[in-house]
């Protein structure tokens, strides 16, 4: 096996987490965050945490059960979202962003922010492009 210099494994390692590199582990934590249900979720926790799943079915329209249902799970595995679980009748879950969660969310939040902002202008150059093609 071949010595690499102090260099060459720095660099080395720089690339391991380059998102532009197909195989690399953040282009699909990228492709997980960029998902908009992971935003709308990420950013209703955002306003208001806890919430329970009913609130959030609710606070997202158009999100199907089973859509909120996986989206959920794999926040959860990603340790965004933290789900508490209280011994009641009927169970209550609560949902909450952890530590990760709220560093996420100023991003996300920001990003939901600047398109209903935009929106209009956004529109407006699709019928200018569509009108000149």
């Amino acid at each position: 096996m071949a010595t690499r210099t102090a260099d060459e494994r720095r660099t080395e390692e720089r690339l391991a987490y380059d998102a532009f590199v197909k195989d690399c582990p953040t282009s699909r934590l990228l492709a997980r965050i960029s998902d908009k249900w992971v935003s709308l979720i990420v950013s209703a926790l955002g306003e208001r945490s806890p919430m329970r799943y009913s609130d959030l079915n609710r606070r997202i329209p158009g999100v199907s059960e089973k859509m909120l249902t996986q989206t959920l799970r794999s926040l959860e595995r990603d340790g965004i979202v933290a789900r508490t679980v209280t011994a009641s009748v009927p169970v209550r879950v609560d949902y909450e962003l952890t530590d990760l969660g709220r560093s996420l969310s100023c991003l996300l939040s920001a990003v939901k922010d600047w398109a209903e902002t935009h929106i209009e202008e956004v529109d407006a150059a699709r019928e200018r492009y569509d009108k000149a093609g």
